[in-house]
């Protein structure tokens, strides 16, 4: 049924671009897809008519769906079919507010669902935002991953142009997959040949107000060309963050635009629910939220920046874990590095929550972490209430995990305003 369903909706979706010929934007990597594709959305949003993918419409049917601009019907036949008389309305009539750009971002959970996706979309522009060992109980390795995320960049037409994150892939190799144009984006040193053609962020800082803990954002500073803009990003914090809005700069350049037509396009940034969105706690603490996921690269991200918060005198930082799962013959090596990790960052409070926490504890103790600062636990909600027990006024506490260890309730049970969760929170 879902093939068949698959199949009817990219007949669909070909169709639909066929008359309507938008510019198509594709993102893929292991972490920072859909960061990227907000921050591209609120970038061009203020030129173009664009239409972003919806939640995590990055499957076989989520793109498509994309196309159409429809939410799918679930397991319903007769919820479909108003899916499918939006996609021959399309077809057979013209809507005069059809988008100018698509956002496509593209996941893989198996080989060949890039290539797939890029077949049906043929995106001009391709993104990269990094390559890390995720899911590669099906792709065997973080080489694996790689050859998995090139097959977007290797579809682009020579008219077409490939933008790369060069601090979190490697650049001049994933540059020889393809034979667009490239634009490579970082935070450090442009690769060698690459400097003429790289948007390059510096002066990271946290955005606050004098005297509130809960920072209003972040701002840096985006140079290309010879041009430097500063950029503010509203109510997120983070390395992941400043990488989306270098790729934004990219993609809107590409598109004509100017730095500062994109800067001020990214003050309407909303960074995504889980993606380290910085939410005041309970007791007057302050929570980074990144639950959405988790693979090994973007737990290292999230650890090693929260480590630069200084808590004020007689606060902690806390660092509460869950599992990273789909790793595969990975899993326990991943997992001893981040307790090691973890060690070395001088967190005064590890939590772990699911089964693979037993090797980030082995780790941490391994590496120096005194046995009283580590807490273990099996689920979510009795490590929330431990966390909601243990923490005083000042403390800055990171909440991350895969999905399936739901570490968003450990989120719920400490922010300030519960109310808000649904709002606020990964559901």
């Amino acid at each position: 049924m879902r093939r068949l369903l698959a199949f009817t909706l990219s007949i669909f979706a070909k169709l639909i671009l066929r008359k309507y010929r938008p510019i198509v934007i594709g993102i893929t990597g292991s972490v920072g897809k859909t960061s990227t594709k907000q921050a591209c959305l609120a970038a061009l949003g203020g030129k173009f008519r664009v239409r972003a993918t919806a939640g995590n419409y990055n499957t076989e049917v989520g793109v498509p769906l994309t196309m159409i601009g429809a939410a799918g019907g679930g397991g319903s036949i007769m919820r479909w079919l108003p899916v499918f008389v939006r996609a021959l309305q399309l077809i057979f009539s013209r809507d005069s507010e059809y988008p100018e750009i698509l956002i496509l971002e593209f996941g893989a959970d198996r080989p060949g669902d890039i290539a797939r996706h890029s077949r049906l979309a043929r995106p001009k522009i391709g993104v990269i935002t990094a390559i890390s060992p995720v899911h590669t109980e099906y792709f065997g390795s973080e080489a694996g991953v790689a050859r998995e995320k090139a097959a977007l960049i290797a579809g682009l037409p020579k008219d077409g142009l490939a933008i790369l994150n060069a601090d979190a892939c490697d650049g001049p190799i994933l540059a020889k997959k393809t034979k667009a144009p490239v634009v490579m984006y970082g935070i450090h040193r442009p690769p060698e040949k690459f400097e003429e053609k790289f948007v390059a962020g510096s002066d990271l800082a946290v955005v606050q107000e004098t005297g509130a803990r809960v920072p209003l954002g972040m701002r840096l500073k985006v140079s290309t060309e010879g041009t430097i803009v500063p950029i503010f990003l509203p109510n997120v914090f983070g390395l992941q963050h400043a990488s989306a809005a270098l790729a934004a700069c990219a993609v809107s350049r590409a598109l004509g635009m100017n730095l500062v037509e994109a800067a001020e396009g990214l003050r309407q940034y909303a960074g995504a629910p889980g993606r380290m969105h910085v939410i005041a706690g309970i007791k007057d603490t302050l929570i980074i939220d990144d639950t959405y996921n988790a693979s090994p690269r973007a737990m290292e991200m999230a650890l090693e920046q929260v480590a630069l918060l200084k808590p004020e005198e007689g606060a902690e930082r806390i660092a509460v874990i869950g599992d990273m799962l789909e790793l595969g013959a990975l899993s326990k090596e991943a997992h001893e590095k981040i307790g090691a990790l973890i060690a070395r960052l001088d967190y005064d409070l590890l939590v772990t929550v699911g089964p693979l926490g037993k090797h980030i504890e082995y780790a941490a103790r391994n590496a120096g972490m005194d046995e009283s600062r580590i807490a273990v636990f099996d689920d979510a909600d009795s490590a929330g209430k431990f966390v909601q027990e243990k923490i005083e006024t000042g403390d800055i506490i990171l909440v991350k995990g895969s999905r399936g260890i739901h570490m968003e309730r450990i989120v719920r049970e400490i922010m300030a305003d519960p109310l808000r969760a649904e709002e606020i929170l990964v559901h």
